[in-house]
């Protein structure tokens, strides 16, 4: 089984002897196998006051709920934090699943939150079961780090990173960190769930499960290699665009050679990147203008530093060409508009100018239409409106706001024949 890459261009020809920019559209996925890869998975869970009642009670059947779906050659450990953490279930196989069902059954409600303290006992939970298996973590709060260290929080997740261990994260309620958990998340290519609801966490969690269960292969990055013909982007040129946004940060080890990390790399998720290139001008003809590759590891087989398939990239230069962007490509252009209108509208809200972010909430709400998204669509008009009739948004409008602006809700609908 391989890491399958498709690398595309948002148009593949430019006009002789013009400047041009294009868009590369990087899709990677694995190939499908009959049997998921084992996983080591660690519930890192906030039990402060705040969750007292039925907060607390739908986070255990949650939690319950992913135990049902774990397999003998599974792994699970359960860390619980308030303003100190504390091991709940130590890493273990899962075989007798009522006794792990009763001891996360007994916990209850107590102090304050301090997520640092339970990221770092839920690493070194999972360092117990790396060997073979997925590593991947459920970071579970409904509040701010109050006890800990927001800063520690973002080293713990690029730690984690380092070790091919994968930061989920659910902010529960409407009172938790977004920027925080988001940073955490997309430290690793992780993922950020929004449960505003208590009745919404048993649905988050499965869907969550689904998702990390479809992971074959981890600690994937991008090798491009560029021409001196060609460069990148300027402005944030790196970006991933599906499951969710993310703006991606880059090395180069040597010139025109960029290495992206994207992290895990599933059979029946794609990872989509797009990556702005500034070309030069070109004379008449094709053009080879580098190269795109993905190295990645195999934790089940203990293989590291395996390749996909070297894909060239070429250009062709045609007199007085009329730029025609690929539809596919055109697709997660919108996806990173509609994030990047969505975060000018927080930068206005922030700086006083309601006026402003309600303007560009309504732009990413007409960008969304045009994805086919149209949940993300009716979530950002929603707070557009909001703004202009209240001067502010609520909580749980900037939580909803966040989502829709990372992850495309809807599914656009299928060509017609």
């Amino acid at each position: 089984m391989t890491v399958e890459l498709i690398a595309k261009l948002s148009d593949p020809i430019v006009s002789v002897g013009q400047g041009a920019q294009r868009q590369l559209e990087l899709t990677i996925t694995a190939q499908r196998q009959q049997q998921r890869a084992p996983l080591n998975l660690c519930l890192i869970l906030d039990h402060s006051g705040s969750m007292a009642g039925v907060p607390l009670a739908m986070v255990k059947r949650a939690a319950q709920s992913l135990v049902d779906r774990l397999l003998p050659t599974d792994r699970l450990s359960v860390v619980v934090f308030d303003h100190k953490a504390q091991v709940l279930v130590p890493n273990q196989w899962v075989k007798d699943k009522a006794i792990i069902k009763a001891q996360i059954d007994n916990l209850e409600p107590s102090g304050g939150t301090a997520i640092d303290a339970g990221m770092k006992l839920g690493l070194a939970e999972l360092a117990k079961g790396k060997q073979g298996t997925i590593s991947q973590a459920f970071l579970l709060t409904d509040g701010e780090n109050e006890h800990g260290d927001n800063q520690r929080c973002l080293d713990l997740a690029k730690l984690a990173a380092e070790y091919n261990i994968t930061f989920n994260t659910l902010g529960f309620g409407v009172h938790w960190n977004q920027d925080i958990l988001e940073q955490i998340a997309d430290a690793g290519g992780g993922r950020l769930m929004f449960i505003e609801y208590a009745e919404q966490a048993i649905a988050c969690f499965q869907s969550l499960f689904s998702h990390i269960s479809s992971v074959n292969y981890t600690n994937a990055h991008v090798l491009l290699t560029l021409s001196e013909a060609v460069q990148l982007g300027n402005f944030k040129p790196v970006n991933q665009v599906a499951p969710d946004t993310i703006e991606l940060t880059y090395e180069t080890p040597n010139p025109h050679e960029y290495v992206i990390r994207v992290g895990d790399v599933s059979a029946t998720v794609k990872r989509t990147l797009l990556i702005t290139l500034s070309i030069q001008p070109l004379p008449s003809g094709s053009h080879l203008i580098g190269f795109v590759q993905i190295r990645y590891d195999d934790p089940v087989q203990q293989s590291k530093g395996l390749f996909s398939e070297r894909i060239p990239l070429t250009l062709t230069a045609e007199p007085e060409h009329l730029p025609q962007v690929d539809p596919e490509v055109q697709q997660s252009i919108l996806t990173l508009e509609k994030y990047r209108k969505t975060k000018l509208a927080e930068t206005k809200l922030q700086a006083g100018d309601t006026a402003g972010a309600a303007t560009f909430l309504q732009s990413a709400a007409k960008t969304a239409l045009q994805l086919g998204d149209t949940e993300a669509a009716k979530i950002l008009e929603a707070s557009a409106q909001e703004l202009q009739q209240q001067s502010t948004l609520s909580e749980s409008a900037l939580k909803r706001t966040r989502i829709a602006s990372k992850t495309v809700l809807s599914s656009p609908p299928s060509p017609s024949n």
